[in-house]
């Protein structure tokens, strides 16, 4: 038997609030909109930049308040970690067109901004809303390792 895996994972900063809403049957769902860039020269030596934008979907359930966690500590601006699995969907709108989209559906957020309103620290404890499948003993995070987050370095040497 074959096995598959669809996994993203993206670091990224959020371009609007997140946006909160209840379905029919009570479940709590936030969509952020997540902005990843990358940064490179090109042949003329010139600095180059390109800026994607990800939908991302959280969900409460299975225990999980990552929809609860978006509503009360993400705004627009932060830095955040989210790793989910890529999903494509398609509907029909009211004039009767196909209509398609890509979405992240994230399964753990971990947000790397540090403060929120100047009031709420995050320590690694408590940073993520799937903490309990992290690996014990490991309470590191990006903050203690920054230069894994820069992304001028494209210098690499292979």
């Amino acid at each position: 038997m074959s096995r598959s895996l669809n996994k993203a994972i993206l670091i990224g900063n959020l371009g609007a609030d997140p946006e909160v809403r209840s379905t029919s049957n009570g479940s709590r769902v936030a969509t952020l909109s997540l902005a990843t860039s990358r940064r490179w020269k090109n042949q003329a030596g010139e600095q180059q930049e390109k800026t994607e934008w990800h939908r991302v979907i959280l969900w409460n359930n299975k225990g999980s308040g990552l929809a609860d966690l978006a509503e009360k500590y993400c705004k627009k601006g932060d830095k955040i970690y989210v790793e989910g699995s890529i999903e494509y969907r398609s509907w029909q709108d009211r004039e009767g067109q196909t209509r398609y989209t890509t979405e992240i559906t994230a399964r753990e957020v971990i947000l790397l901004s540090g403060k929120s309103d100047g009031s709420e620290s995050f320590a690694p404890a408590n940073k993520v809303a799937a903490a309990a499948s992290a690996p014990k003993g490991k309470d590191q995070s990006f903050e203690d390792f920054p230069e894994a987050l820069d992304s001028e370095d494209d210098d690499l040497p292979f």
